[in-house]
């Protein structure tokens, strides 16, 4: 168990290499308790790599990745029901119902009052409706929702999110980012957000770090990145690294 004084999660020249292609190429970084960050990146740059990396699901060929004191992958089943995971892309069974899906993952991370909770959070997501309808015959979005109530069952002190608004609609998608707000604050939890969307990663995180082909380009506040790149919005500061333009533009002062 991590000290006060322990960042939650602490990735040091952490290094993982398919065959000859280096995926992640020594980067480090510390999250501290409580906070929100934003992991950016064009395909390619490193990012679910890193994210598996942290949740134990993929062995570095080097450097060390520690979450919540405990070193990942070794350790992993110390702290892995005190962390959970949310992407959309990750289909759950299609035949089993929500409820269903819910309970089982449920008793993987040793919930208690199992139905309680589920039907807390089927409340909070707007799922009631979609409870005993197998998962197989929901919206893309709907699914999207149930994904969400899956990373929240077991009250998460470490939450990792890969595009948590994707497929939603505009209304629905700025609910559940102030869900994960709302959460975030009530909670203390540390979140750690994959996202394509800027505007979101701008309202919700309160630093960014910029991947590209592996290796982190940049790692600030979303102010102090738009100042220093020049730019009004975020989505212009990744465009810049992506394509190179911010090397470009240090090389000429």
């Amino acid at each position: 168990m991590n000290s006060p004084s322990e960042p939650v999660i602490a990735v040091d020249r952490l290094v993982k290499v398919y065959k000859t292609a280096a995926a992640v190429g020594g980067i480090s970084f510390r999250l501290e308790p409580g906070s929100i960050t934003g992991l950016l990146g064009g395909n390619g740059a490193g990012k679910t790599t890193t994210i598996a990396m942290i949740m134990g699901l993929v062995t570095p060929t080097s450097g060390s990745v520690r979450v919540l004191g405990a070193e990942m992958p070794r350790q992993r089943h110390h702290v892995l029901h005190r962390m959970n995971f949310e992407s959309p892309y990750v289909d759950m069974p299609m035949r089993l119902t929500v409820r269903q899906n819910l309970t089982v993952f449920a008793m993987l991370y040793g919930v208690e009052n199992v139905d309680e909770r589920i039907m807390t959070l089927a409340e909070q997501l707007d799922l009631i409706e979609l409870i005993d309808r197998p998962c197989g015959k929901l919206s893309s979005g709907q699914k999207t929702r149930v994904a969400l109530a899956k990373s929240l069952l077991n009250a998460p002190e470490v939450l990792l999110l890969d595009e948590p608004t994707a497929s939603l609609d505009p209304d629905t998608a700025d609910w559940v980012r102030g869900r994960l707000e709302n959460y975030r604050k009530e909670r203390g939890a540390t979140v750690l957000l994959a996202s394509h969307n800027m505007s979101e990663v701008e309202r919700l995180c309160e630093r960014v770090i910029m991947m590209k082909r592996g290796h982190i380009e940049d790692d600030d506040t979303p102010v102090n990145l738009l100042a220093r790149y020049g730019r009004e919005t975020l989505e212009e500061v990744f465009l810049d690294i992506a394509r190179g333009r911010g090397e470009a533009r240090e090389a000429a002062q």
